[in-house]
């Protein structure tokens, strides 16, 4: 009776072990991200387990009410990686041309990947740009081939250029721009940035999107120098629906357009909706417009 005793056991325990392979390995199996990275022919910017990729549409030229556009100001596209669900969760945001739309969508849809928006950040640029917005979960180098070979289809730049020169100087009072804020900005490209957290959790399929700038959840803002103390600005502020409308008139009453009004995704929660702006005007000035907005909302300071 022991040796039948111990027999049940070992075949209960290895049956267990069998059990166990079956779960584990695809969360406990790292994934390749080089051969990710080599896939998209760059390199991350990596916070904490997010890896977020830059595509940046530095080939075009956009113009807008007499302002240069510079990439990091509106023009630049992102694909930001998360693990989970034995896989990744990945999430990104696609400038493009009109034209460009459709043929990067197909090839999309056909490798399995989802569209939850398309629409405009700008009004009045030319050419006219347009973001589109996806998402998708499974092999992160099976996500990475589908999101090259979608871009493939547009002239979004699928090699990393050698800087030419060193960034161009923000020419701000920075410091004073961080004060107003209430967060630190960061110099990328010639354009100041800052993002500006949600005191409240924006998750996803059960999934906390964090951190949540690398993941398109901070609300983002933009100054990019135009001369004499002055900045075009322009990012999206992520609010709830009964925020949206006092942003508005916080941003409007300080010479701010709203230049589009949109979700970004489609089962968030809670639900969340973008705003984006637009001015060229005193950099300071349009800071206390920017933070009498952000005082609408549930936003972080610091």
């Amino acid at each position: 009776m022991r040796t039948i005793t111990r027999a049940l056991a070992g075949i209960g325990a290895c049956l267990a072990a069998f059990h166990f392979e079956l779960l584990v390995p695809a969360r406990a199996q790292e994934a390749d991200w080089q051969k990710v990275d080599e896939t998209l022919g760059r390199k991350p910017m990596v916070s904490d387990d997010v890896r977020r990729y830059g595509f940046p549409r530095s080939d075009l030229s956009v113009t807008l009410d007499g302002v240069t556009i510079k990439p990091a100001l509106a023009l630049g596209g992102w694909v930001a990686f998360k693990p989970g669900h034995g896989g990744a969760m990945v999430m990104g945001d696609l400038v493009l041309l009109e034209t460009e739309i459709n043929p990067v969508m197909a090839k999309m849809i056909a490798s399995g990947l989802e569209i939850t928006a398309v629409h405009n950040h700008l009004l009045r640029a030319s050419p006219a740009t347009f973001y589109m917005h996806v998402a998708g979960h499974g092999d992160p180098v099976k996500l990475a081939s589908a999101i090259h070979d979608a871009l493939a289809e547009s002239k979004t730049p699928l090699t990393v250029a050698a800087p030419a020169g060193p960034p161009p100087a923000v020419d701000l009072d920075t410091a004073k721009l961080d004060q107003i804020i209430g967060v630190k900005g960061q110099a990328n490209g010639g354009v100041y940035q800052f993002n500006v957290k949600r005191r409240d959790p924006i998750t996803q399929e059960g999934m906390a999107l964090t951190p949540v700038g690398a993941m398109g959840v901070a609300t983002g803002i933009n100054f990019q120098p135009t001369g004499a103390g002055k900045a075009a600005i322009t990012g999206d502020f992520v609010l709830t629906g009964d925020e949206v409308n006092p942003v508005i008139l916080a941003l409007r009453t300080h010479g701010i357009e709203v230049t589009a009004l949109h979700s970004h995704m489609l089962d968030e929660q809670p639900r969340i909706f973008f705003m984006h702006f637009w001015a060229n005007d005193d950099a300071i000035k349009l800071a206390e417009g920017l933070r009498a907005a952000l005082d609408k909302t549930a936003s972080t300071k610091g």
